[in-house]
């Protein structure tokens, strides 16, 4: 077998085979043999039809076979003999038909693409100059995690002595008729909590069941938008017969000590509550300091480190920042299958994103290889409890969902790139400077729904 190595660029690479004729002949004639023992022929006894009428009339057949044979080994050989790490399937193509059609008798040529990782030359990647802004907590942040404490520590509490009002939870069963499409199933639901002129309600609910008592019912139509999360409602109108079975308003705790206790026994006084909270919010605030900081050195050691990476991986990881989007966008109520969308310009800014993640992998890799940075089975398992504890699932359910997907690995190298990463940040020659409140703006980016909303 004759090989030629071609560098198209840096991430692909062409190899051009040549078969010899003795090796494709041997291959014909044993693959011809093998369908003259077993091929049934008009005229003559089961295997016994001789070798000429067994390959005219068996000719497509066994040339297929033939390249079958021959094809792969000659790919993975020649893949070896040059040392390629080949990423994915090779694409392969003949170079001509005609030496087909004298299958046996002439060599067989064909070139094969080839996609490998490229060389990552390190540059400087110790000592990157970077910034950290803190953002002090105040006050007001305090106060605001208190208030969301109060919340959810708030109550229910019957309303007897007058009407319904704005902020009450009104209990009803609803039963709906579709106005404009009769045909369609009637709606009937029993005591959903209408929170009157709470942000996710509709506008009809709360003007109709504002000044109700218990037992009273209401008729009134919805006209729902065209744009409504539910798509069953999206569009249509309803007239719907309410039956209020319960008002209920919302009554919060008083900022006291003795609220303070019923939140945990480490909390003997407000006073202790308030030093918590602010410990829990100083603590936030670093890791949300340092997060920016990583981000920031990887951003830098991108700029100093341009090279080519690799067509498949990049669009892998384009779909699975596609995918993460989509989900994203079912979570909020939005369908991704509206044709308002431009998925096609979104496709092509996640692309580029997607090119940084992988350039940045290969980067930590090629950076924890250089500094002989390893992950122990130690770390791995404390990793999957971590992930079986975010998860509430157990740690065996996890461990056979990575096995079976070969995710230990993917642990592995996860955890090898944010070893790398930390190298970084610990040789990285941080300043601390003054929190601005821009600096806020300048971290805070567009979710990736919002970009393909405002897509044109």
């Amino acid at each position: 077998m004759k090989t030629e190595l071609v560098d198209v660029s840096p991430t692909r690479k062409e190899i051009k085979i040549e078969v010899e004729p003795e090796v494709v002949r041997a291959a014909f004639d044993r693959i011809s043999d093998r369908y003259a023992k077993q091929a049934r022929v008009p005229g003559f006894r089961p295997g016994h039809a001789p070798r000429a009428v067994v390959r005219t009339r068996f000719k497509s057949e066994i040339r297929g076979d033939v390249l079958r044979e021959l094809i792969p080994d000659a790919v993975n050989n020649a893949i070896e003999e040059h040392e390629l790490a080949a990423i994915g399937e090779p694409d392969v193509h003949l170079d001509t038909n005609e030496a087909l059609d004298r299958i046996g008798e002439d060599a067989i040529s064909f070139h094969v693409g080839v996609e490998v990782l490229p060389t990552v030359e390190l540059g400087n990647y110790k000592g990157i100059e970077a910034t950290r802004r803190i953002r002090p907590v105040t006050g007001e942040d305090i106060d605001r995690m208190l208030d969301g404490l109060r919340e959810s520590s708030a109550a229910l509490q019957p309303v007897e002595d007058r009407l319904s009002q704005l902020g009450d939870t009104v209990t009803v069963s609803f039963r709906g008729k579709f106005i404009d499409h009769p045909e369609e199933e009637d709606i009937n639901v029993e005591d959903v909590d209408v929170t009157l002129g709470g942000p996710n309600v509709q506008q009809e609910f709360t003007d109709n069941l504002t000044g109700v008592r218990v037992d009273e019912e209401k008729t009134f139509v919805v006209d729902y938008p065209a744009d409504f999360s539910a798509k069953g409602l999206a569009g249509k109108k309803v007239e719907y017969q309410a039956t209020v079975s319960a008002v209920r308003v919302k009554e919060l705790p008083e900022l006291d000590d003795e609220w303070a206790r019923s939140l945990g026994e480490e909390f003997d006084s407000m006073e202790t509550l308030r030093t918590k909270v602010r410990e829990d919010l100083e603590q936030r605030a670093v890791a949300e300091a340092d997060n920016r900081l990583r981000a920031d050195l990887m951003h830098k050691l991108l700029e100093t480190h341009q090279f080519e990476v690799p067509e498949s991986l990049v669009n892998h990881q384009t779909q699975y920042r596609l995918e993460s989007v989509v989900r994203d966008m079912i979570g909020r109520g939005i369908d991704p299958r509206s044709q308002e969308l431009n998925w096609e310009g979104a496709r092509e800014e996640l692309k580029g994103q997607a090119e940084e993640d992988v350039r940045g992998s290969m980067l930590l890799e090629r950076i924890a290889e250089e500094e002989h940075i390893n992950v122990s089975d130690e770390e791995i398992e404390a990793e999957i409890e971590a992930i079986a504890k975010s998860t509430q699932q157990s740690k065996e359910k996890v461990r056979g969902v990575l096995t079976k997907d070969g995710g230990e690995r993917s642990i592995a190298n996860r955890l090898r790139n944010r070893k790398a990463l930390d190298l970084l940040r610990e040789n990285a020659r941080v300043t601390d400077v003054e929190w601005r409140d821009e600096q806020q703006e300048l971290v805070e980016v567009d979710t990736q729904v919002e970009k393909i909303e405002s897509a044109e």
